[in-house]
């Protein structure tokens, strides 16, 4: 009997690739247990049994007691017998659990990060039982290349990723505890019922007071007026902008005093100053700067540039998008890739620029990721893509190209016009050497002012000048993706789950709008925590839980201790509540629209 190996992926779509990739022949035999498809594979005389899950196929549930808080006893259960929603993963598990009988080892190959580790293990610990544990391993890869999974394959860690499992299922259990107290905490309080849900949660929480406390800042802005003096002259039939020398004026007096000293009189110039500014290439994409450069150029949502992503990892043609890396590592072969891409015709030319030049160092962001490296190219040509996956691709792949480039150099030039005792700016730009940045086209833009040649002591006429009122602006209101980015910059959240939280959020009725505004309803639920809860929206409360999540990961700390911990929280935010329910229900009186 030849050894068998049942191999667990995340997706239907990745066990299909990994199977082809580790069958000899790359001809795995599809076969069926009930409705699922999994695949058998033949390599060095063993047997591998390739079938997928489909996401979680577990989920937190609770032991005892009905709808009420606190509530602290939970337990892992298949999803699909706690939630009808999920009862299409109930073939998946009966598939797996029946195709691992008499397996002689088990190996996870599901997405690496916290997510698919978690996936996997709690599949084989409670489906599959203790036994099973003890003779798994774990396959780490960041593409769903043929080269990359055999070589994954063949250096499979002995055992399960234990550190990076425990992160995973305290997470989910910590958020799973904060989320179903507190929200049980905040509707029992107004006396909603089941049906009319408020939600709240450690990440929820401070994301949703984001937006209240800007949109505090705008509601109580107050406008400053300022004034503004411009002008323009023409030299050789071509007009030239103007600025003030002092690009605000404070009292309007003082820009009809410039007016009036300025107006029909000639400009001297007096300084002419030239300067070459030099601007280094851009690093890869980790997924918070794709998705923001997504919305930028193309205006996807988040969400929705990391779905087209994940379509694009598992079909090969990028590597992992959950990552927070802007470095590649020495490790991947960026000629190979390069080479792969320059059959492409639509990046040959780029491609040949680069190795012609022999640049093949990607330039290194400061953000590193120990699982994944930045968000790069395969190599692979792309079949049939829609075209939003089409844009992110080329997006990603000129990024990856760009990161390669030479520096930009543009020549900047300021020259300084007198115009009866008051100063004036002629300002002027233009590229010398585009750099990286004609790697990157069309997704930058380059302003191009060219200014004649003048000289110190030249007389220019002065055709025009203005004074403008202005009033200063409030700050901008959040979109998507800034929000996105706010929650990183406060260390709140995942890479992987930043993007549902915003959805939640909008699903909620607590945010609308792609120019995000809060409404009474997220108002009044930010303002009720904030007098009775106010830990639960404070950043520092999960910034200080990422670190030990951090922390478990790198075995600096035990899983236990971090539960025990968050329980102990609870328990004293909850108690307060419970103490003070009469008075929140007054304060949640108007939001009967709540929704589920």
């Amino acid at each position: 009997m030849p050894k068998r190996v049942l191999v667990i992926t995340e997706k239907p779509s990745s066990a299909r690739r990994i199977a082809a990739a580790l069958d000899e022949n790359h001809k795995p035999n599809r076969a069926h247990y009930g409705k699922v498809s999994f695949y058998v594979s033949m390599r060095d005389g063993a047997e591998l049994i390739v079938v997928s899950a489909v996401g979680h196929l577990y989920t937190i549930v609770q032991t005892r007691g009905g709808w009420t808080y606190p509530m602290f006893d939970i337990k892992w259960a298949p999803s699909h017998k706690s939630d009808k929603r999920s009862a299409y993963t109930k073939p998946y598990l009966n598939a797996i659990i029946n195709l691992a009988e008499n397996v002689d080892e088990v190996v996870s190959a599901c997405d690496y990060d916290q997510e698919g580790s978690l996936i996997a293990f709690n599949i084989i610990k409670h489906g599959l039982g203790d036994v099973a544990v003890g003779k798994s391993r774990r396959m780490l890869f960041s593409t769903l290349t043929e080269a990359e999974l055999v070589k994954s394959w063949d250096n499979r860690m002995g055992t399960l990723d234990y550190p990076v499992i425990a992160a995973g299922k305290v997470r989910h259990e910590a958020d799973w505890l904060y989320g179903i107290n507190m929200s049980r905490a905040l509707t029992l309080s107004a006396k909603l019922g089941k049906k009319k849900t408020l939600s709240t949660g450690r990440v929820q929480g401070p994301t949703l007071k984001f937006v209240y406390d800007l949109e505090a800042r705008i509601n109580t802005f107050v406008p400053i007026p300022y004034w503004k003096v411009s002008a323009e002259t023409q030299i050789d039939d071509e007009t030239y902008p103007l600025e003030y020398g002092k690009p605000r004026l404070d009292r309007e007096v003082h820009a009809k005093k410039v007016a009036e000293d300025c107006r029909g009189k000639l400009g001297l110039i007096t300084g002419v100053k030239s300067e070459d500014e030099k601007t280094n290439p851009p690093a890869p994409f980790n997924l918070g700067d794709l998705q923001q450069e997504s919305y930028r150029i193309f205006k996807y949502s988040p969400s929705v540039t990391l779905k087209i992503a994940e379509k694009l990892y598992l079909s090969a043609l990028i590597s992992y998008p959950r990552t927070s890396s802007q470095r590649i590592p020495d490790s991947i072969n960026i000629q190979t890739i390069l080479s792969d891409l320059g059959k492409n015709p639509k990046y040959a030319e780029l491609v040949d620029l680069l190795v012609k030049a022999k640049r093949f160092k990607p330039r290194q962001g400061k953000k590193d990721d120990p699982a994944h490296p930045a968000i790069h190219p395969t190599g692979n040509k792309p079949g049939r893509l829609k075209p939003e996956e089409l844009n992110v691709y080329d997006l990603i792949t000129k990024r990856f190209l760009a990161s390669m480039g030479k520096p930009a150099l543009k020549a900047r030039s300021v020259v300084d016009v007198d115009v009866n005792n008051h100063l004036f700016l002629m300002k002027g730009e233009h590229t010398v050497d585009p750099g990286w940045t004609g790697l990157y086209l069309p997704y930058t833009k380059s302003k191009e002012v060219h200014l004649p040649v003048l000289n110190v002591g030249q007389i220019i006429p002065i055709t025009k000048l203005s004074t403008r009122r202005n009033y200063t602006k409030p700050p901008s209101r959040f979109t998507s993706t800034s929000l996105i980015r706010k929650m990183e910059d406060e260390g709140i959240g995942t890479k992987a789950t930043r993007s549902n939280i915003v959805d939640t959020l909008h699903r909620r009725d607590y945010i609308r709008g792609q120019k995000i505004s809060i409404t009474d309803l997220g108002s009044n639920v930010i303002e009720t925590l904030g007098e009775y809860s106010p830990d639960i929206i404070n950043v520092r409360l999960t910034k200080t839980l990422e670190a030990k999540l951090d922390d478990i990961q790198a075995g600096k700390v035990e899983p236990d201790s971090v539960i025990k911990n968050t329980v102990e929280t609870l328990e004293s935010i909850l108690t307060r509540f419970k103490e003070k329910e009469h008075e929140i229900a007054v304060t949640l009186g108007r939001v009967s629209g709540a929704k589920i």
